[in-house]
């Protein structure tokens, strides 16, 4: 195993959520066609994939948890761009915190704090 390379999202509308992701993420996608949206986030990717059959009843059985500085200011303009609380930030242990949202299309976003996380080869 090499480690976590991509998370994807599956969406209804992929123009919308293009749109979305880049202002959520602060970033724009290095590859967009109608088939694949895909976003560089410090070198990990974010895609994102068309679902032929749109739903917003979204499995949390896998989350993602994306690496912040500042959890509640992140959690609070993921609300504010039109996410939906799912968990509020909270302590699990030491420094840690995590929070979950659900983007406007149904899918979990993981939201981390971890000081003690550091890349190893």
């Amino acid at each position: 195993m090499l480690g976590l390379r991509t998370t994807i999202y599956k969406v209804g509308d992929i123009e919308k959520a293009t749109e979305w992701y880049s202002k959520a993420f602060e970033t724009k996608p290095y590859f967009n066609e109608p088939y694949y949206v895909g976003f560089n986030i410090k070198g990990y990717e974010l895609g994102l994939q068309p679902e032929e059959t749109p739903s917003l009843e979204k499995t949390e059985n896998v989350v993602s948890y994306w690496g912040v500085e500042n959890i509640q200011e992140t959690f609070d303009r993921l609300i504010s761009l039109g996410a939906i609380e799912n968990e509020e930030p909270y302590n699990v242990g030491g420094e840690l915190m995590t929070a979950t949202v659900n983007d406007p299309f149904g899918n979990v976003i993981g939201l981390i704090y971890n000081p003690y996380f550091q890349l190893k080869d």
